[in-house]
């Protein structure tokens, strides 16, 4: 079927009178109705009831307009994809994350939609990454909050879990929780006190009367994960790196009551989007807020830290 059938079928359904639709879009009346005719003839059904000079729609016209509806919306959908790829040609984008596991699925997404944009992704601190930010080195960041920089605008994506990761050999691997007062005497292998993970950890259980001391500090949630797997530690991480990894030799054994922390995008204020990171953003909320995720939201961020997801 022709979309110029379809284009006339549309406004005559619009204005529901042929002179003026044949007006509208440039053609005479006597085209218009025999326009009108075919399409009624290759689909076999009346699409207009006539009564004199009035028209209204058939049960059979208002079900095609309503289809052709959506297909003039997806192919104008269609137009604009086409015409960002050609503007956003050759661009890219340096994003800093707080764990670069946390955007390998919006990374694919994106990446397979625009292939011509180079994207970098920058495994940092948080602190890093919002340093990095303000000092228009990066783009956007994933960071970990509370941060109370009031030069950020962030977009909330969700509540990070933490859990005691062991071997699956370790004497706890089949416990199905554990307390506080149960982590005091497990040995464990943390993040050093300049990450705010570990900051985090620290906040939460050194007002509850006791100090985490590590048996062995390493830089790297990588490094965590190696000795975890050949060493009788226990480590604290979180649970998205966990389903990330899905390492066989390790186990994850909830803490009982142990906060969430939140984690957000956060990009500096002030500064305009522009389409390329508007884009990622729309991808990595694709990812972590199908349900939320909206263009309005990017044009209006919000940072709260306290809220539940």
């Amino acid at each position: 079927m022709e979309i110029r059938l379809l284009e006339y079928f549309i406004k005559l359904s619009e204005e529901l009178h042929f002179t003026r639709a044949a007006e509208l879009l440039g053609i005479t009346q006597p085209t218009l109705s025999q326009q009108i005719q075919l399409l009624e003839s290759r689909l076999d059904t009346k699409l207009f009831e006539r009564s004199g000079k009035k028209i209204n729609l058939t049960q059979s016209g208002k079900i095609l307009r309503d289809h052709a509806l959506r297909i003039f919306y997806e192919l104008d959908q269609a137009i604009i994809e086409i015409q960002q790829l050609h503007v956003l040609r050759r661009r890219s984008l340096n994003v800093g994350c707080a764990g670069t596991h946390m955007l390998i699925q919006p990374a694919i997404a994106f990446q397979e939609k625009y292939p011509d944009i180079e994207l970098s992704i920058t495994d940092l601190r948080s602190e890093e990454t919002i340093e990095a930010l303000l000092n228009h080195k990066l783009d956007l960041g994933i960071i970990f909050l509370p941060t109370t920089d009031p030069r950020l605008e962030c977009i909330h994506l969700y509540e990070e879990e933490f859990c005691l990761v062991l071997s699956n050999g370790h004497s706890l691997a089949r416990t199905k929780s554990v307390t506080l007062e149960e982590l005091r005497s497990t040995p464990l292998a943390l993040l050093p006190k300049r990450y705010l993970i570990r900051q985090f950890i620290d906040e939460y259980t050194n007002p509850r009367g006791f100090k985490l001391t590590p048996t062995l500090q390493l830089s790297s949630l990588e490094s965590l994960r190696q000795i975890l797997t050949y060493h009788e530690l226990g480590s604290i991480l979180t649970h998205s790196y966990l389903k990330q990894i899905s390492d066989p030799n390790l186990v994850a054994v909830p803490i009982v009551n142990f906060p969430r922390m939140s984690v957000s995008l956060v990009y500096p204020q002030n500064t305009p989007l522009d389409s390329v990171s508007k884009l990622f953003i729309q991808s990595v909320l694709d990812i972590y807020r199908p349900h939320h995720a909206t263009a309005k939201e990017i044009q209006e961020p919000h940072c709260d830290s306290t809220r539940p997801d």
